[in-house]
């Protein structure tokens, strides 16, 4: 991969992120603040207005100050409809459908829906984590409706579109910090295409610029991830030892990390969010045989839920009709997003006991619709939880959790799967 200082090329003035959500608006706020015109679509309704109106719907620091700005200066606005632009972001969702295949069908709509507004000229950049290949169906998908028009997937270098794919790299609670900071990977189907995007990267982003092939771009986003997720999976499982022969995992690993050369991440109730906890399924997809340790690593982190579960169940047996105070829902901490939130889960499979579930999530106003319909379980404030709570179970280290002091959890089970109360008084 080779670190490049991109020349001087034509300004881009005119962007369209498809995909308002975490990456999409605060990267389209980004931009607008650069004096570049933004348009930000979304097929949500409500979003739209509220973006247009100088809202957000999302938490992150700080965007909410950014947003109304670009939006009173005329730089931002948002639309259900795609139109002309000089460059296309698509920031949309990639999960997995049954049995961890890549559902890429949001991919594939947003291609298809800027398809008929693109223009000899224009360069389309793929943010959105993705399958190794998906940046070249991208060309191929809009190749099959502007057959007029020349894709590098085809045609390479003499292409009239720049294709490239540029996955993000920003941490929830800094992304507007680590949107500009942070280095950039950015994968061409050709390299001019790679000099195309890396021209409208640099308009923003002051960290480096790493210009390589779109299918490298592709694996070392999801290769990142994966080794985030093998190295939690290492403290989850070291976690479960611990528990078994009856050591506190907290001090271990405190104790282990005194070693200049080992560094043991902290364990928790699983992994959560829309990366971690999905994009080594997309290596273990393309390369089943291969994958093994990613496979293994991806397979303890989801049954740590289910182990914090059954803990969480035995220590019910000791009450006739047990209240449990659930605290966390957001996959992790002092952010409100709930996507493949091990927390949520959690708190579904207890929810299926003959129990009382005090769900606490300071970073939401209300439930998720599959939490809510369940009869037994009540969005609660955290006083009022530990209160009447038989059993305590801390999910999430959210910043409100840690100001509980110990005295306050006298008398009650306490399951904390984030070490928050370890070692306090």
């Amino acid at each position: 991969m080779k670190r490049v200082i991109t020349p001087k090329a034509p300004a881009f003035t005119k962007v369209s992120v498809l995909g308002l959500g975490y990456v999409g608006l605060p990267m389209a706020a980004v931009m607008a603040t650069r004096g570049i015109e933004v348009i930000g679509i979304d097929v949500n309704k409500s979003v739209v207005e509220k973006i247009n109106a100088g809202g957000i719907h999302i938490v992150e620091p700080g965007l909410d100050i950014v947003v109304r700005g670009a939006v009173a200066a005329g730089n931002l606005r948002a639309s259900l409809t795609p139109e002309p632009a000089e460059a296309f972001i698509i920031a949309v969702p990639t999960p997995f459908k049954e049995n961890n295949v890549p559902d890429m069908r949001y991919c594939e709509e947003a291609a298809r829906a800027i398809a008929p507004v693109l223009k000899a000229g224009d360069l389309v950049v793929l943010e959105s984590t993705s399958p190794v290949g998906t940046t070249e169906d991208i060309s191929r998908w809009m190749a099959a409706i502007r057959p007029d028009l020349k894709f590098p997937h085809q045609h390479g270098e003499a292409a009239d579109i720049c294709i490239a794919h540029s996955p993000e790299r920003i941490l929830p609670g800094r992304v507007l910090i680590e949107l500009v900071a942070n280095s950039r990977i950015i994968g061409g189907i050709t390299p001019k295409c790679a000099q195309r995007a890396a021209a409208l990267y640099r308009m923003f982003v002051e960290g480096e610029l790493h210009l390589t092939n779109a299918r490298t771009a592709e694996l070392a986003k999801l290769s990142e991830n994966s080794f985030r997720d093998v190295n939690i999976a290492f403290a989850n499982e070291l976690s479960m030892v611990c528990e078994k022969v009856g050591v506190d995992v907290w001090e271990m690993i405190r104790l282990a990390n005194c070693h200049p050369r080992v560094n043991i991440l902290q364990p928790g109730p699983g992994v959560g969010g829309h990366c971690i906890a999905v994009d080594p399924w997309f290596i273990v997809h393309a390369a089943p045989e291969e994958a093994r340790l990613i496979r293994t690593s991806r397979e303890i982190n989801e049954h740590k839920a289910e182990h914090v579960v059954d803990r969480v169940r035995h220590a019910a047996e000791r009450f006739r009709a047990p209240v449990i105070a659930c605290l966390g829902l957001s996959y992790k901490a002092d952010i409100d997003d709930l996507r493949e939130s091990p927390a949520v889960h959690i708190v579904k499979e207890l929810a299926k006991g003959d129990f009382q579930i005090l769900a606490v999530e300071p970073n939401v106003h209300a439930l998720p619709a599959d939490l809510a319909a369940c009869a037994n379980v009540e969005h609660a404030d955290l006083d009022d939880a530990i209160e009447r709570a038989d059993i305590v179970v801390l999910l999430v280290d959210h910043k409100e959790f840690k100001l509980v002091p110990k005295s306050a959890l006298l008398a009650r089970i306490v399951v904390d799967t984030r070490g928050v109360w370890a070692g306090t008084p």
